[in-house]
């Protein structure tokens, strides 16, 4: 009996140093996708910093160029997704979020994507289906998340969990979906969505789904006619909104944005995310 207690009593105290060690005052967003999610290659020196140090992203992959092991925070200084990506959304997300919140108010960016993948290679349980039929090049970005592009996210996310608060989901996918114009995409976002909480132990009032345009039909678009279905989406799940990307420039083959499109696009997210925290979208900064 008081070998019991005491094994109920050391569980006890283990609870509660980790909800001490928790921050509720650093928030978390986790994100996903396809190439876009990851950033086009090559980062415009504007770029490169000063980022506010409140900025932060955990790496999900080993960065030897930048010293970043697997599981740890650095500040937020693209890339964020893997070595060789590029700018993304999520940048100027994570930087219009830090400049509009409170100064006690930390940031933090968790980022696992693939380029060129179907929505179906974040099905929990049906990714393998797709992935056996991936090219040589997908397999090896697959590879680098254990070969579970999913499960890597939930357990960098559980990571994030033990330091701070996640506040919500960024996706940015679609592309390869197209094809299609696979309508059944909302309903396997949200089988995706689902389960992230359940997985997670979140709940969707707290935890939005904050999704992007593809590149839109005044870029020429390749992928523009996704964009329909997906502005459908919070008709499928509630708690999701969607992220316009009108007049956000697009590169040459007009599948992804420019840096100057990657910046406005990421502003976009924050403002869309901003008042779900509590910030008026007139006092975006």
């Amino acid at each position: 009996m008081k070998i019991k207690s005491l094994v109920a009593l050391a569980g006890l105290l283990l609870l509660n140093a980790n909800a001490f060690s928790q921050d509720t005052n650093f928030w978390v967003f986790l994100c996903f996708g396809q190439s876009n999610s990851e950033g086009y290659p090559g980062i415009e020196e504007q770029d490169k910093g000063p980022v506010d140090p409140r900025f932060q992203m955990l790496a999900a992959v080993d960065f030897p160029r930048q010293d970043r092991k697997t599981g740890n925070w650095y500040p937020a200084v693209p890339p964020l997704c893997r070595p060789n990506t590029g700018l993304c959304p999520t940048d100027f997300f994570g930087r219009t979020l830090v400049s509009n919140l409170p100064p006690n108010i930390k940031v933090g960016v968790v980022n696992v994507s693939v380029a060129g993948c179907k929505i179906e290679l974040f099905e929990k349980d049906t990714f393998q289906a797709y992935a056996a039929t991936a090219p040589t090049w997908m397999t090896n970005i697959i590879k680098a998340y254990d070969g579970n592009p999913y499960q890597h996210l939930v357990d960098m996310a559980k990571l994030a969990q033990k330091d701070g608060v996640i506040k919500g989901i960024l996706l940015h996918q679609g592309e390869s979906n197209s094809n299609t114009n696979d309508k059944e995409w909302p309903n396997k976002v949200k089988g995706i969505y689902d389960n992230l909480l359940k997985d997670l132990n979140l709940h969707a009032q707290d935890v939005p789904l904050i999704v992007g345009e593809l590149v839109p039909a005044d870029q020429k678009g390749a992928c523009a006619s996704m964009n329909k279905i997906i502005d459908e989406l919070p008709q499928t799940i509630p708690t999701a909104h969607v992220v316009s990307s009108t007049n956000c420039l697009a590169r040459a083959d007009h599948l992804h944005f420019t840096p100057a499109g990657y910046r406005e696009l990421g502003k976009r997210y924050a403002e869309t995310t901003l008042p779900l925290l509590g910030v008026k979208v007139a006092e975006v900064k």
